[in-house]
């Protein structure tokens, strides 16, 4: 400047708007000389960046430039092929489309909310010469885009961007979120597309905090202005999540989060929503947390979109179970957990509470002892340093989420209650072991049958059609659930079909959990008089269980059995006295004790005509009873004494009084002398005695040990001279009926049982012992008392 100028004075910001001036018109010739579209994508690649420069002078000059090229375009744009070739002519007459349109008209949208006002002037006019062109280029020939044009002068009010041309005309100030409004009406899915990424790439503008503005309102018009035109929705999602984090404004984010609500509720796009939102690391960082708790859906939408995501999880239930579980399915969890915090979908979860309660818990089911470790987690999706076990938290594992997914939803549905139960008796703990999983199941159900009848029947309604779905954990979880609720009188309603016959179907089942819990249904539904026929079918089939080695299949058998004895036919009931009885003296005391239970229910309900014909199983019965009434747990002993009682009565006796004494026969020596001398007497000639109490001085019991050698070899029972009447009276040896024979017999057989008992660790039995042998000697050595007499 100063060689050309080297004596004048210049003004510098004379000549550079000029400088500036002439760049423009030279870029306005080049539009001119060759007014196509082609020549507008080459401009604005090399104009992009310097439209969105954080400079404000830059951004000023980019966005002045850009509306003198679009004014000059707008006039001058020739929509036939610039170049064509002889071949090529008759194509000459199609309109050429601008590739980046959409991007183009974002970015001017933006610019006519930027903070600098200079520069929001230039792009409104911009916009406004955009339109005119867009206009142009969208109609097929010129002429239908001059109807087209007149029709929106003439008629300002029935077309879609009478509002930006009113507007425009009115203040010469374009209103930024209407461009979305106006332009979506002409772009195609590729171009909305990209004027949803360029207004998205706007939120990273931190400089500039009303430019974050401009581009969530400009977004949420456009995402409601659009409905279901968009085809690249996963793109989309995808950098929305990831500009979560630099979003600062509280409006802002209101209003991405209420654009993905958008998105998520229309049912086009609902799964590839939810997909990528489950495609992120769990736990969820507080960004994507914050999304899924204050998701904005409309009353009739939350029920579909809580649906499909919980249809999610579902999908990975209904699979053979797999060495890893997949991920989605923790994700889903963690989602859910996340929905019912921010409690914004509230309707649909209580309508949806029987589907949402039984798959978290089949969810908890598959979950137990598993870590991250053994979920088929997406390659890339963790770093190696946030999968190692020493940074993960260990709370961070499928279980976990499973757990307070479903704590949430008791709480966000009133099920408070029911929740205080769970807490009370380590429900939770239960719910999370591997071998306790059920009855975790089964107090939840009885908590939730207790206390809300309602949503109990809801539950049990939605699971008679899905018991036999799903892999083996989701199915024990779902019956476990099911059979619980058979308790409520709803249940008499059920079919037989979905009742008795399939509790039939899990008697007969290989897992020895489905048997359980089928004589668990079969208990609580035997007590309704509608179902009590159905089961009393299955009555062979149900006494052979009392065979079984597992305690509860066989306490659950006799709790059933006991409630169908007064219907059974002769043949069944003397099946069944045998049966239980062989269970008397059982080593697991409620056995023991429900046997002889069962064994007097029996015996009451023999009809008079077949008393006769069971008499000998009652005589049998009485020894056994009565020496189990000296057992050392008091439940059993007294169980003992009830049921001699009935089989008393059924024989028409009355029992002394010294039957009923609690204590022990060694505190009160002369008790057993009169217990001994009635059954006997009564017993005379029909039951060998001795030879069964012989049989418990072997048991393993020591009170029952000791009561069968005291009602061998008591004195009172074997005095020296009165051994013979003894003999006689009790009935101890039917078969011996006079002195000489049982001299000829011997005794040596009653000594050989007694003699292995005096090497028991307990004393007091080795003292009881060596009394009973020595009575027996003095008796083999005295002469008969009748040849003497």
């Amino acid at each position: 400047m100063q060689e050309v100028m080297p004596f004048g004075s210049y003004n510098s910001e004379s000549l550079y708007r000029q400088t500036f001036q002439a760049f423009s018109e030279m870029l306005q010739s080049l539009v001119i000389k060759d007014p196509h579209l082609e020549n507008l994508d080459t401009i604005f690649k090399y104009m992009e960046p310097w439209l969105q420069s954080l400079k404000d002078h830059e951004r000023e000059r980019a966005a002045a430039s850009m509306a003198q090229v679009l004014k000059c375009l707008s006039r001058n744009l020739s929509l036939k092929v610039s170049s064509p070739s002889a071949e090529d002519e008759g194509s000459r007459a199609l309109p050429l489309q601008f590739e980046r349109l959409g991007h183009l008209v974002a970015l001017m949208a933006l610019l006519c909310g930027d903070p600098l006002e200079e520069v929001a002037e230039e792009a409104a006019e911009g916009t406004h010469y955009l339109l005119h062109i867009t206009l142009r280029m969208k109609c097929k020939a010129l002429l239908l885009y001059t109807s087209l044009y007149a029709s929106l002068i003439i008629n300002l009010e029935s077309i879609p961007c009478s509002g930006l041309f009113l507007s425009y005309y009115i203040s010469s100030k374009f209103t930024f979120p209407k461009s979305s409004q106006v332009f979506e009406v002409f772009l195609n899915s590729n171009e909305l597309c990209q004027f949803v990424m360029t207004t998205l790439d706007g939120l990273k503008n931190l400089k500039h905090p009303c430019t974050q503005q401009s581009a969530g309102e400009l977004l949420i018009t456009l995402v409601k202005s659009a409905e279901s035109r968009f085809e690249k929705v996963p793109e989309i999602m995808g950098v929305i999540c990831a500009q979560l984090s630099v979003i600062s404004q509280p409006r802002v984010r209101r209003q991405i989060v209420n654009t993905v609500s958008l998105f998520i509720s229309r049912p086009k796009y609902t799964d590839t929503v939810i997909s990528h939102l489950l495609c992120h690391p769990v736990p969820y960082d507080r960004h994507l947390a914050e999304l899924w708790r204050t998701l904005e859906v409309e009353l009739p939408s939350t029920t579909w979109i809580l649906w499909r995501l919980l249809r999610k999880l579902q999908k990975c239930h209904n699979v053979p179970t797999q060495e890893k579980m997949a991920y989605v399915a923790v994700a889903a969890t963690d989602a859910l957990y996340e929905v019912f915090v921010g409690n914004r979908l509230r309707e649909a979860t209580f309508r949806l509470f029987p589907q949402l309660l039984m798959t978290l818990l089949i969810q908890i089911h598959h979950s137990i002892g598993l870590t991250m470790s053994d979920v088929a987690i997406p390659s890339g999706l963790y770093t190696d340093q946030e999968m190692s076990s020493e940074v993960t938290p260990l709370w961070y594992c499928p279980l976990c989420f499973a757990i307070q997914a479903t704590k949430t939803l008791l709480l966000r549905t009133f099920c408070w209650q029911e929740f205080n139960i769970m807490e009370k008796n380590k429900g939770w703990a239960l719910l999370e072991g591997k071998d306790c999983h059920l009855q975790g199941v089964s107090l939840l159900a009885n908590a939730l049958l207790e206390r809300n009848h309602f949503l109990a029947h809801k539950v049990m309604y939605l699971l008679v059609p899905l018991l036999n779905r799903g892999n083996d954990k989701h199915k024990l979880t779902s019956a476990g659930f099911f059979v619980e609720l058979l308790q409520s009188p709803v249940a008499r309603r059920l079919p037989s079909i979905y009742s008795v016959a399939r509790l039939k179907d899990w008697l007969l089942h290989g897992n020895k959990l489905f048997k359980v819990l089928a004589l668990r249904g079969l208990h609580y539904l035997v007590r309704h008089q509608e179902t009590r026929e159905d089961i009393k079918s299955l009555s062979p089939c149900i006494l052979d269980f009392l065979r079984e080695t597992d305690e509860k299949v066989v306490l659950l058998t006799i709790q059933i059995l006991l409630q169908l004895v007064r219907t059974m036919d002769f043949t069944t009931l003397t099946a069944m006295m045998r049966t239980s009885f062989s269970l008397f003296g059982d080593v697991r005391p409620d056995v023991h004790r429900l046997s002889m239970t069962l064994f007097g229910a029996s015996v009451k309900s023999v009809k008079y005509t077949d008393k006769k014909r069971v008499e000998s199983q009652v005589l049998d019965s009485l020894v056994p009873l009565l020496l189990y009434s000296q057992d050392e747990n008091d439940a059993v002993a007294e169980e003992s004494r009830r049921v001699l009682t009935i089989c008393a009565q059924f024989l028409k006796w009355k029992l002394p009084q010294e039957v009923y004494c609690k204590d022990p026969w060694y505190i009160n020596p002369s008790d057993i002398g009169i217990i001994c001398k009635f059954f006997g007497k009564k017993c005379k000639g029909k039951v060998n005695i001795l030879a069964q109490t012989l049989m418990f001085s072997k048991n393993a019991k020591l009170p029952i040990r000791r009561a069968a050698v005291l009602f061998v070899g008591t004195k009172k029972t074997l005095p020296l001279l009165q051994l013979p009447d003894f003999i006689l009276h009790l009935g101890l040896l039917p078969s011996y009926t006079d002195h000489s024979e049982l001299r000829m017999k011997g005794t040596d057989w009653i000594e050989d049982d007694l003699r292995k008992l005096l090497h028991d660790p307990e004393p007091s039995l080795r003292i009881i012992t060596t009394q009973a042998l020595l009575q027996i000697h003095k008796f083999g050595a005295e002469p008969d008392p009748r040849q003497t007499a």
